[in-house]
């Protein structure tokens, strides 16, 4: 979907407030501390850590590759820089097709960095000679593209901490002469941590059982019970197993200031919607929607808050204000199928049959191969009394999903039957999710013509958060001046697609969605413009497009659902206008 596309790049900013963050968007700072006002001439940038290769080292150690990669994550976001979570990077590996346990090609991680507009690459090495391990990093700058030379330390195993810590501060230093921190305050903001809790922490996270997982998390917390990382993730293996009583006992002890404290709150919401407690939901994701208003974060509502926020009220009858809240996300995500599906649900709770065709249709329309979306749309058709459309309906369903292809929905009991049906959203969307926080020497300031903030890079992302937000208008300026500069700019015309495409102006979104082709090829883009050819009848066009999607991404997950859609499509006539780039 266009918008888990579009926010991706969000998936990082672990950065010092609660993430609402992969971003984490998602990067927080572990160990907060005392920040140093702006060096002149030090501009920071956005990390992509991949898992580091064991080039010799025992089975044993073989924890240390993705522990490395997560221990450089903390080490990076505890400093006040902006990185990409391990979750953030899985999840565009998966949008992909590529398999997360890969030995990835330099290639591949330009790549990826490219896509996510991360400025920085780090991966590595590392290897043991009995008691003695050698960590060796590298950092690849994206945009000039330049390999910089590796850097290594050797020392005990037991001291791995110190040895990883002094090497991320020389990475840091060594690409940049203007870093403002010296060793030892850099050290300052990390957090002492064991050794043989961090790894019982990371075996939890790569064990393929629940109960290993649980052992090994369970070590970690009782180890460093401080330490909130074990701590989420058992949340997370309860919540995972719908085990929702242990899941809270684990979230609450999230402070408020770790990055993943708003995924944490999310979770306990769905936990209470889960629980049959609506009042205490409703309690829970207003206070989330509130703190991501009272902190400069990118825009103030998140679709998947406000439709669990929808829900909740309306479990206590209070169906205008969750008309307004589900109407909002359908509004921020226009093509998740979800938000107009539970409109519809409310409607015919309200023996409004008229109301749910238009928001069924909707549904059907954003998720065309959804069988349970079109089910609806019959349903509430014919209690609307427009038999001969929802005969009509039924005839395309069943050339679509085949003839036995639609799920049987009855609503005699509307209580039990509705309640099964609503879609409350379980995982929030990290990738929207960026923490900016903003010092007041900085705003304070305006910045100089030419200064970092000015660059294409800089007017993207800015308008992502502002499109993000809701803000359209405030996103188009900031799309128009990164063309400016750059006019080929691949991610400044995706933002003005998808604007031209959230106010209705179809083809001027294909316009845009093909000049970004132009610059960069992309599997998602080409997905996305599949899906908007769908709509407009233009079987022939989407069929294109999806297939030179997986020419460049063969195991791309959507792009391959989309295909097997098309294939039961009817072949239509030849179409004229619009082609493909």
């Amino acid at each position: 979907m266009l918008r888990h596309f579009f926010s991706a790049r969000y998936l990082i900013l672990l950065s010092s407030v609660f993430i609402l963050g992969s971003v984490s968007a998602s990067a927080q700072q572990t160990a907060p501390g005392p920040q140093k006002p702006a060096t002149p001439g030090y501009q920071q940038g956005i990390y992509l850590v991949f898992p580091f290769e064991n080039a010799g080292a025992s089975p044993r150690l073989e924890w240390l590759s993705e522990g490395l990669e997560e221990l450089t994550i903390q080490r990076l976001s505890a400093a006040g820089e902006q990185v990409y979570s391990h979750a953030g990077r899985l999840l565009e590996l998966d949008r992909y097709g590529l398999p997360r346990t890969s030995k990835f090609s330099r290639a591949t991680m330009l790549h990826v960095a490219e896509d996510l507009d991360a400025d920085f690459v780090v991966f590595g090495r590392y290897s043991a000679k009995g008691n003695s391990l050698t960590i060796e990093l590298r950092m690849l700058k994206v945009n000039p593209t330049a390999l910089l030379p590796p850097l290594a330390e050797t020392g005990p195993l037991d001291s791995l901490m110190d040895l990883h810590t002094r090497l991320t501060w020389r990475m840091l230093s060594a690409s940049n002469h203007y870093y403002p921190l010296n060793l030892d305050e850099f050290t300052k903001r990390q957090r002492p941590l064991r050794l043989d809790a961090f790894e019982h922490y990371i075996r939890g996270l790569l064990a393929n059982d629940d109960d290993n997982r649980l052992r090994e998390l369970k070590e970690a917390a009782r180890l460093e019970p401080d330490w909130p990382e074990p701590d989420f993730a058992l949340g997370d293996a309860y919540f995972a197993r719908r085990d929702c009583d242990s899941a809270l006992i684990w979230y609450a002890r999230v402070p408020k200031t770790h990055d993943r404290y708003a995924q944490a709150i999310f979770a306990t919401g769905v936990c209470k919607l889960q629980l049959g407690e609506p009042e205490h939901a409703e309690e829970v994701f207003t206070a989330l929607q509130e703190m991501r208003q009272n902190i400069r974060v990118s825009g103030a509502d998140l679709p998947e808050i406000l439709n669990n926020l929808g829900i909740a009220r309306a479990r206590q009858g209070k169906v205008p204000a969750a008309q307004t809240d589900l109407r909002r996300a359908a509004e921020l995500d226009p093509d998740e199928d979800d938000y107009p599906f539970n409109l519809g649900l409310l409607a015919l709770q309200a023996n409004d049959a008229g109301a749910a065709v238009g928001y069924f249709r909707d549904a059907s329309e954003r998720e065309p191969d959804n069988a349970e979306d079109r089910a609806l749309l019959i349903l509430s058709l014919e209690k609307a009394g427009n038999k001969s459309e929802a005969d009509q309906e039924r005839e395309t369903a069943a050339e679509t999903f085949g003839p036995n292809g639609l799920p049987v929905i009855r609503l005699e009991t509307k209580g039990d039957a509705f309640s099964k049906l609503i879609r409350i959203k379980t995982e929030l969307d990290v990738t929207a999710l960026r923490a900016e926080i903003q010092s007041p020497e900085s705003a304070e300031s305006t910045p100089a013509s030419g200064s970092p903030t000015d660059t294409p890079a800089a007017h993207v992302r800015r308008g992502r958060e502002e499109l993000s937000g809701g803000h359209a208008e405030a996103a188009e300026k900031e799309f128009r001046a990164a063309l400016a500069v750059d006019p080929g700019n691949a991610p400044a015309h995706i933002g003005l697609a998808e604007i031209d495409r959230r106010k209705g102006k179809i083809d001027d979104a294909v316009k845009e969605f093909q000049a970004s082709l132009e610059s960069r090829d992309s599997a998602a883009v080409r997905t996305t413009l599949a899906r908007i050819y769908l709509e407009q009848k233009k079987p022939d066009l989407a069929r294109a497009e999806v297939e030179r999607a997986l020419k460049l991404a063969p195991n791309y997950a959507e792009a391959k659902q989309l295909l097997e859609h098309l294939q039961n499509v009817k072949p239509a006539g030849k179409k004229t206008g619009g082609g493909a780039p």
